[in-house]
């Protein structure tokens, strides 16, 4: 087997990996700040080379479904919070404008004012566990192709090349109202907690990975009903005194 024919699908296949995990750091720095959401997920890439560097081929025995149901069921907790926040943002003041370096999550801690082991949390392991899946698709194709190194490139080039296009669309995600900048990453939080989750309990979804976006369409359109339904109850105001 010619070197393209391995590096092209082990860059495609890693390449979805890498975009759930740039999409869970990215919504993580937008509503909680980017500090400790990037050294959260530099501890997660250094704990992933540690083990990459120490298994090596041998890396299939890490108890992946144990590690996905963890993971799952912390961004389905935290996910459907800001979910919920979410919906009630938009409720309240539809697409309210976004103002800069102000955190969408009302428990995130202002800069400067110490450690969010939230924010640290999450991005440390969405960042090792999507991680181990390129690691294990570079080695799964490496040894099936009996080419190690093409398999390897086309992993690590489709981090890079999603890793740098993340790195760019951080203006863009400043940008997007505040209302719905919440409402989307509770959105995918609580989409992707789903799916790994159940991946976790041993649930084969229909079509993969492309059964995330069956998730996120349920959970979008069951958002859209809940903020119509709230928006449509009638406000309370006090009575005036005489």
């Amino acid at each position: 087997m010619s070197p393209g024919a391995v590096f092209a699908p082990a860059f495609l296949a890693s390449a979805v990996e890498a975009i759930e995990m740039a999409v869970i750091v990215i919504g993580v720095g937008a509503t909680r700040g980017w500090r400790w959401t990037l050294t959260g997920a530099a501890g997660g890439a250094a704990v992933l080379a540690v083990l990459v560097a120490g298994l090596g081929r041998a890396l299939t025995v890490v108890p992946i479904s144990s590690l996905r149901l963890v993971v799952g069921g912390l961004l389905l907790v935290f996910g459907l919070q800001w979910l919920r926040k979410g919906i009630r943002r938009v409720a309240a003041n539809g697409l309210a404008g976004y103002q800069g370096g102000v955190h969408l999550d009302d428990d995130a801690p202002s800069p400067g004012e110490g450690f969010d082991p939230t924010a640290f949390v999450l991005a440390f392991k969405g960042v090792l566990l999507e991680g181990l899946e390129v690691a294990f698709i570079a080695v799964s194709f490496g040894a099936t192709a009996h080419a190690f190194t093409p398999a390897i490139g086309g992993a690590v080039a489709a981090v890079v090349v999603v890793g740098a296009v993340a790195a760019a669309s951080q203006a863009w995600v400043r940008r997007i109202p505040r209302s719905a900048l919440q409402l989307v990453v509770g959105l995918l939080l609580t989409g992707f907690g789903t799916f790994w989750g159940a991946e976790g309990l041993g649930v084969d979804w229909p079509g993969a990975d492309a059964a995330i976006l069956g998730l996120l369409l349920l959970y979008a359109t069951t958002a859209a009903i809940a903020a119509a339904v709230l928006r449509r109850r009638p406000v309370l105001t006090p009575a005036r005194q005489p």
